[in-house]
């Protein structure tokens, strides 16, 4: 029987610089999880988004450049004021793919690039 989702891997050629760009331009909070490989110089990053804690950010050694198929997964961050983080974002050079719109009976989404090509979305769902 499935517990829940334990985390989900965000892997990249140069993970201390995404966890920088999500920290520092869109908001979240990232702290350090650990320290991993044969010399213990990898790092994992903890991305908490409200009391969320499954985003991880870590190295791997097949990943090399931009994401070429960035739409294939992305990962939606829940906000209260999405207006409010949507200019927050693009305020900070944040890549806007999609501009905020509304899909019915779930609410309003918009959709962003961060610095390894990898989308992921606002969302601001119904109350």
């Amino acid at each position: 029987m499935f517990r829940g989702i334990d985390s989900i891997l965000l892997y990249s050629e140069n993970p201390d610089r995404l966890a920088e760009f999500y920290e520092e331009k869109v908001g979240l909070k990232v702290g350090l999880m650990g320290e991993y490989g044969d010399d213990f110089k990898e790092k994992v990053y903890e991305v908490k988004a409200g009391d969320s804690k499954q985003l991880a950010i870590l190295h791997h050694s097949k990943i090399k450049g931009k994401n070429k198929q960035p739409e294939r997964y992305m990962v939606n961050f829940e906000v209260k004021d999405i207006e409010k983080m949507v200019e927050k974002l693009v305020k900070n050079k944040v890549k806007l793919v999609r501009k905020l719109y509304h899909v019915e009976d779930y609410g309003k989404i918009a959709t962003f690039e961060d610095i390894d090509g990898n989308y992921f979305q606002l969302v601001q769902v119904r109350a």
